[in-house]
């Protein structure tokens, strides 16, 4: 099956993926942010296939305001809802091809610390996790 997005269609996967990304780094703000959101983009960095292309895009396009972990959650989680319908529609494997590398990409964010991640952490694993199904 093919893929057709408009730059619009790979502004929200960006926005979405990073995005998810940046919510475990401000979930994590009493542990190791920059060592969480570092892990995170290194793991979206391994992704293959259309989506993969898409991610590595050298753009300035991703923009996420916010002053707080709220508001931060406000844009990203029907960013990440809205990515996976549009995907499901045009090709369900490249969907779950962007589940599999958010869902590692968070995993990686939320391993930086040598134990289990934190109560917080895995509360937004969580939420990020509902927001891909909710589509």
């Amino acid at each position: 099956m093919s893929i057709t997005l408009t730059d619009q269609d790979k502004r929200t996967l960006r926005t979405a993926a990073y995005g998810a990304v940046s919510l475990m780094s401000a979930a994590d703000a009493a542990g190791s942010p920059h060592k969480t959101a570092t892990e995170g983009s290194i793991a979206l960095a391994t992704a293959t296939g259309p989506i993969g292309h898409i991610l590595a895009a050298k753009t300035r396009d991703i923009d996420l305001p916010g002053k707080s972990v709220a508001a931060l959650a406000d844009q990203v989680l029907p960013a990440l809802t809205a990515a996976m319908a549009l995907l499901k529609a045009q090709d369900p494997a490249e969907a779950g091809n962007y589940r599999t590398t958010v869902i590692t990409a968070i995993e990686a964010a939320g391993r930086t610390h040598l134990a289990d991640p934190s109560p917080a952490l895995a509360a937004m694993i969580g939420k990020i996790t509902a927001a891909l199904d909710a589509a």
